[in-house]
C-alpha cells in the first residue's frame, strides 16, 4: 500500500505537485494486484465503480487520498470514478500524456503552427475515452490545477501534470463542449492566480470571464467554391471594403444581434451596395465594450456577445457563399492588464517584457508582447493561422503596426531602450512580422495581410525577398489625413492647399496602398464625415459625394467605415446602431444611392483597380489648376481607359477647357452631381473636342459641375 512517508511532499495538498499521475491513477501494487489511488480532499468516504460494481475505497491519508485494490488485469476502462459534480467517468489520472515530445520541441522553437491543437481545451477521444484535453503554458508555476463546474472550482481536486517546456496538461474524460473552466496557477511566491485559457475558443459573456470548452472542428463548411477561388486570387482585382463594428452596425430590441442574424442582414446590404469585402473591428474576446475590441483577452475566441463560435462560423460561411470576403482587425501589438487574462500569467512576465520600457505601453495602459520569446511569437502566429485556416477568414488588418516597429513609439526620451545598434527599431518585432507574413503566405494562399502603419517605414508591403516586411497592403494614412484636412477647408481657401491633393501621388506607388476613410476619423470629437464638410447642407452632401468618388478614382484599394454612406451627422457611438432612420430623408437616401452606384461603377471598370500599384495605371492630365481647385488624370488598365476630373469648389463652368492631346472620342459615364444623387444636375450630355489649325485635337470643353467628380470614357488617336 502507499506509505505515509511518501505523502510528505504533498502535505499542503496534491495541487502543489508537478506530476500527480505518479501517485494517482492505476499502478501496479505487486505481482498479483494493482492499486487505484484517488484524490478527494475533504471527503470522508469515496466510492467508485469497479468492473460494474460500486465499491468503497479506503482512506489512507487525512488530506484526502484513497486507495482501492484491484486485479492485476485491471485497465483504465475497467473502473470509473465519481466527479464532485456527480458525473461518473474514467479516472483522469490513469491516462498517458495528451501530447508528444515533437509538439513540445516545435513549441519551444516557436514553429508549432497548429499550436491551437496542442494547448487550450480540445474535445477528443484519448485512449478510447471521450473527454477533453486541457493544456496550458505556465513555465514559472509551482503547480497548476484545472478548475470548473465539474469540480466546483476547487483547485485541490484536479492538479495538472508538468510535461516539459513549461506545459501542464490533463485529460478529463466524460466532459465536452459547454463546460466552463479556468486554470489555478500557484507561483513561487505563494500566490494563487485564477486565469482564463489563452487558447480558449469560447468564453463567458462579459463581465464573467471563464473559458468554455468548444469544438470548432466539427462545423460543416459549404464555402468550398470560395475557398478554392481564394487560393488563386491576386491584388489585380477590385477590392472595396465596408468596415464595421458588429455591435453597433445594427442592434435588436434587446441589444446585440446574433452572428447568424447579422450574416443575412450584412450580406443583403453589401450585395445591394456592391462592396466586395467586409472588415470587422476586432471580434476576438474582450472584456470592455468601450474598447471596441482592441483590448483582446481571447486571441482564439470570437466574442460571445454575438453567439457561439459555431454561430461565427455560420457568419463566415454565409458571406462566402454570397461572394463577400471577410477581413478581421487583429491586434498583436499589445494586450490589456486584466488579472484574469494574459497579464503576469504565471506570476512572471511571461507574454510581456519585464522591463516596462519595452513591455508597457503608456498611452494605452497595456502590456507589449515579448516578440523575442519563441513561445510568444508562436502564440501570435498560431492565432493568425487559427482564424485563417480553421475559421476561413480571408485576411487581417493588423492593428498598430507602427507601435510594434519602433521602440520609442509613444515614449519620451529616457522612457525607451535602444536596440543593439543604438537605434529605435524593434528588431524582435520586425523579425516576428516577417516570420508571420512568411508562414501565412506559405500555408494559406490568397489571403490578405494589411498593415495599419502610420509612419514612413520603408518596405511595409514589399516582398520579404526584397527586404520588405511582407504585407500585401498598407493603410495609406498620409492620403487619409491630407485629404480630410483638405476637405475640411472652406472651398474659398482650397487653392492654398492644392498640394494636399497632389502630394499623395509622389509616393502612391512606393507601397501597395489601401485608401481608407476609417472609424478612427469619426470618433473622439473628430466629427462624422459629413459634419467635417464646410458650407451649407447641400454643399456638405456634395462634398461627401466628391470625397468618396475621389477616393474611388485614386490608385489603391478602398475602405469606408459604416455610416459614412448615409451622411450620418453624429459621430460613431459603439453603444448605438448606425442611424438608419436618416434614410427616410432624400439627401441621405440620395447619398447612399450615389455610394452604391459609384461602387457598382468601380466594379465594372478595370481601369480603377487593375493597376493600382503600378504607375502605368495613372497619368496626370492637369494638376496645376490650383486657382480653380481642379485636378484631372487618366486611369488605365489593359482593356479600358477613364478620364477623371474633380472640381473641389462650388464654382460651375459651362465650358471648362481640358488639355487632352489626340482625343478622338469622349463621353461622360459618371457624375456625382446627377440629380438622382442629390446634385444640381450639371451633367455632360455632350462634350466638344477642340482642334488646332492642323486638325489635331488638343483637348475638350466640358461642363464642370460644382463640388463634383466627372468620369469620362475616352479614346485617343495617335
Amino acid at each position: 500500500m502507499f506509505a505515509d512517508t511518501k505523502l510528505k511532499p504533498y502535505k499542503a495538498s496534491l495541487r502543489e505537485t508537478h506530476d500527480p499521475h505518479t501517485l494517482l491513477g492505476l499502478h501496479s501494487l505487486n505481482d498479483t494486484s494493482k492499486v487505484i489511488r484517488l484524490w478527494q480532499p475533504g471527503a470522508k468516504t469515496l466510492h467508485l465503480e469497479l468492473f460494474g460494481k460500486i465499491v468503497e475505497a479506503k482512506k489512507v491519508n487525512e488530506e484526502g487520498l484513497f486507495e482501492c485494490e484491484a486485479p492485476l488485469s485491471t485497465t483504465l476502462h475497467d473502473y470509473r470514478i465519481f466527479h464532485a459534480s456527480g458525473l461518473i467517468a474514467n479516472d483522469p489520472y490513469a491516462f498517458y500524456p495528451t501530447m508528444g515530445e515533437l509538439d513540445l520541441h516545435l513549441f519551444a522553437r516557436g514553429v508549432h503552427y497548429e499550436l491551437y491543437n496542442m494547448l487550450g481545451a480540445k474535445v477528443a477521444v484519448h485512449q478510447g475515452c471521450n473527454g477533453t484535453k486541457f493544456a496550458v503554458w505556465a513555465p514559472n508555476a509551482v503547480a497548476v490545477s484545472l478548475v470548473g463546474d465539474f469540480n466546483f472550482w476547487d483547485g485541490r481536486i484536479n492538479p495538472m501534470r508538468a510535461f516539459g517546456s513549461g506545459v501542464w496538461e490533463l485529460f478529463i474524460p466524460g466532459i465536452g463542449s459547454g463546460e466552463k473552466y479556468k486554470f489555478e496557477i500557484r507561483t513561487p511566491e505563494g500566490h494563487v492566480l485564477l486565469k482564463s485559457d489563452p487558447f480558449a475558443f469560447y468564453s463567458q459573456m462579459r463581465p464573467d470571464t471563464a473559458s468554455i470548452v468548444f469544438d470548432t472542428s466539427v462545423y460543416t463548411w459549404t464555402d468550398q467554391e470560395w475557398m478554392e477561388k481564394r487560393k488563386v486570387k491576386n491584388l489585380n482585382t477590385p477590392m472595396n471594403v465596408y468596415e464595421l463594428h458588429l455591435g453597433s452596425w445594427k442592434r435588436g430590441p434587446s441589444g446585440f444581434l446574433n452572428y447568424r442574424e447579422i450574416a443575412h442582414m450584412l450580406t443583403s446590404y453589401c450585395t445591394e451596395m456592391h462592396f466586395t469585402h467586409v472588415e470587422l473591428m476586432p471580434v476576438m474576446e474582450h472584456p470592455l465594450d468601450e474598447s471596441w475590441g482592441y483590448q483582446v483577452t481571447g486571441f482564439f475566441a470570437s466574442t460571445s456577445r454575438y453567439g457561439t463560435p459555431a454561430d461565427f462560423q455560420y457568419f463566415v460561411n454565409y458571406l462566402h457563399q454570397n461572394n463577400i470576403g471577410i477581413l478581421l482587425d487583429w491586434v498583436p501589438a499589445h494586450f490589456p492588464v486584466d488579472n484574469f487574462s494574459l497579464a503576469r500569467f504565471d506570476g512572471s512576465y511571461l507574454y510581456e517584457h519585464a522591463d516596462p520600457r519595452k513591455g508597457f505601453h503608456p498611452h494605452w495602459n497595456t502590456y507589449i508582447f515579448n516578440y523575442s520569446r519563441y513561445e510568444v511569437s508562436n502564440f501570435l502566429i498560431a492565432s493568425a493561422l487559427f482564424w485563417l485556416e480553421r475559421m476561413h477568414i480571408d485576411g487581417f488588418r493588423v492593428d498598430a503596426v507602427a507601435s510594434m516597429l519602433y521602440l520609442d513609439y509613444g515614449r519620451k526620451e529616457g522612457e525607451w531602450l535602444p536596440n543593439i545598434y543604438g537605434r529605435n527599431e524593434n528588431l524582435e518585432a520586425i523579425e516576428f512580422i516577417k516570420h508571420l507574413n512568411s508562414v501565412v503566405h506559405e500555408r494559406v494562399k490568397g489571403v490578405i495581410m494589411c498593415a495599419e502603419e502610420s509612419t514612413s517605414f520603408t518596405g511595409v508591403s514589399h516582398p520579404l525577398q526584397n527586404g520588405g516586411l511582407g504585407f500585401d497592403l498598407k493603410w495609406n494614412m498620409g492620403w487619409m489625413n491630407d485629404t480630410l484636412k483638405y476637405f475640411h477647408t472652406d472651398p474659398l481657401f482650397r487653392l492654398h492647399h492644392h498640394n494636399e491633393l497632389t502630394f499623395g501621388l509622389v509616393y502612391a506607388f512606393s507601397e501597395k496602398f489601401i485608401l481608407v476613410l476609417s472609424h478612427d476619423e469619426v470618433v473622439h470629437e473628430k466629427k462624422s464625415l459629413i459634419s467635417k464638410m464646410p458650407g451649407d447642407a447641400w454643399q456638405q452632401f456634395a462634398n461627401v459625394r466628391l470625397l468618396y468618388s475621389y477616393m474611388m478614382c485614386q490608385p489603391g484599394k478602398k475602405l469606408l467605415f459604416m455610416g459614412g454612406e448615409l451622411g450620418q451627422w453624429n459621430e460613431w457611438n459603439s453603444a448605438r446602431e448606425v442611424e438608419w432612420d436618416l434614410l427616410r430623408f432624400f439627401p441621405h437616401k440620395n447619398l447612399q444611392t450615389c455610394i452604391k452606384e459609384m461602387n457598382h461603377f468601380y466594379l465594372k471598370n478595370s481601369a480603377l483597380w487593375e493597376r493600382d500599384f503600378d504607375s502605368s495605371g495613372f497619368e496626370w492630365v492637369d494638376f496645376s489648376d490650383y486657382k480653380n481647385s481642379v485636378i484631372s488624370y487618366l486611369r488605365k488598365s489593359s482593356s479600358s481607359l477613364l478620364f477623371c476630373v474633380h472640381n473641389f469648389t462650388p464654382s460651375f463652368f459651362y465650358d471648362y477647357f481640358v488639355r487632352l492631346q489626340n482625343v478622338c472620342k469622349i463621353r461622360e459615364v459618371f457624375n456625382t452631381d446627377h440629380e438622382m444623387f442629390g446634385g444640381s444636375g450639371k451633367v455632360n450630355t455632350e462634350t466638344h473636342i477642340i482642334y488646332d489649325h492642323k486638325g489635331s485635337s488638343v483637348g475638350c470643353k466640358i461642363t464642370l459641375a460644382p463640388l463634383a467628380t466627372m468620369i469620362f470614357e475616352v479614346e485617343f488617336v495617335y
